[in-house]
């Protein structure tokens, strides 16, 4: 078949158009292969490089706050859960004594009596202008109750010479009470003098609160008897012996209701009962030597040393205190005293007539004996 011309130049056209597509796919082929073996080589791409003028923004932190210093007092109570408890700390020239915890509502316990030479400490006071004046009516001891702002109080110390407190002259009574009876016309036994009319008592209770007497205890006794603490004219001790049944119903009520620091002095063998209430101190009158030996007088004088000294610790082990004990019968010698101080005992009471003053013998303490029939001018003549 003859094929014209113008046949001859389309096929040659198609032949050009297929040879130049298949020159351009294999074209392709080859720069895609090489940008895959490039990217390969090279490793993932770096990040973009970033702007060295560009602000860098931090982010607002708040800061954690401060916690408050905590004062000595603070401190202390923050290791109590009790709802209670004030931490009492103290103040004054020469003073520096830790708080201490106390719990509001009881009586102040332990009390320090600082000691400095050249000086007389004088109690413990509500407000620094208290101290300074000696003012008795805000005097704080151990006959007091706690009281607190915030769970918190301070005492002050207040101070005096040596020559204003021997000038002082003070004789301090030693109230002595036994049994009490509801009879106005007393008890009719060869013990009548012993049982005070409860009435009579009431209304000598009443004068020592009314009149702001000063009431101290042992280890202020023990202090002042040394020179190292200054008491009052206007002070008194309210003691009571036997720790009959009569005190308990009768008296000891009367005491806890005035707000009266009392000592009862028990005989341990035959009472072991806990303090009726926390205005009775409970001291030793013995475990078992309340009772006379062959001659007649006490076995306090009779008995040997390590006797005595053992009934004594058998007395404070049931107490749980010693400080002060009350002989039976005011009987007492050398070999009572010597066991008195190796049972631990610092002080000593008797039955004998009259006044503890600045020097007085620690063992052998005087007293003011109450009897029956004794009335609220009685009690003035004896103690002011």
């Amino acid at each position: 078949m003859t094929t014209t011309r113008a046949q001859h130049r389309r096929r040659s056209s198609r032949r050009v158009r297929a040879r130049r597509t298949l020159v351009a796919a294999v074209a392709v082929a080859v720069i895609a292969a090489g940008v895959t073996a490039l990217a390969l080589t090279r490793g993932p791409a770096a990040p973009p490089v970033a702007d060295e003028t560009a602000v860098v923004e931090t982010p607002t932190s708040t800061p954690t706050p401060t916690p408050p210093t905590l004062s000595a007092a603070q401190q202390l109570l923050a290791t109590s859960t009790d709802a209670r408890a004030c931490a009492v700390s103290y103040e004054g020239e020469g003073i520096e004594i830790a708080p201490v915890l106390q719990t509001e509502g009881n009586r102040y316990q332990g009390l320090p009596i600082p000691r400095t030479a050249g000086r007389v400490f004088a109690g413990w006071y509500a407000a620094a202008t208290d101290a300074a004046a000696l003012n008795l009516s805000a005097r704080l001891n151990g006959a007091d109750l706690v009281s607190c702002t915030d769970r918190e109080r301070t005492l002050h110390a207040g101070w005096t010479s040596p020559e204003a407190n021997t000038a002082e002259a003070a004789g301090i009574p030693i109230l002595m009470y036994h049994q009490f009876t509801r009879n106005p016309q007393g008890e009719d036994t060869w013990l009548r003098l012993n049982y005070a009319y409860v009435g009579d008592f009431d209304a000598q209770m009443a004068y020592i609160q009314q009149s702001g007497f000063y009431l101290p205890t042992w280890d202020e006794l023990s202090a002042f008897i040394d020179g190292a603490l200054y008491l009052p004219k206007h002070s008194v001790i309210i003691t009571d012996d036997d720790a009959d049944s009569s005190w308990l119903e009768l008296a000891a009520p009367i005491v806890d209701g005035r707000n009266l620091l009392t000592t009862s002095f028990v005989i341990t063998s035959s009472r072991t009962e806990p303090t009726p209430n926390q205005f009775v101190l409970q001291r030793s009158h013995t475990h078992d030597l309340h009772r006379a030996g062959a001659n007649g007088k006490g076995r306090m004088v009779n008995d040997d040393v390590d006797t005595i000294a053992a009934d004594l610790e058998k007395s404070a082990e049931i107490l749980g205190a010693k400080e002060v004990v009350a002989y039976p019968f005011g009987h007492y010698n050398d070999t009572t005293k010597e066991a008195v101080r190796k049972a631990g005992f610092e002080m000593g009471r008797t039955v004998e007539q009259g006044y503890v003053r600045i020097g007085t013998d620690k063992l052998a303490l005087p007293v003011v004996r109450m009897n029956y029939g004794m009335t609220v001018d009685d009690l003035k003549g004896y103690i002011g």
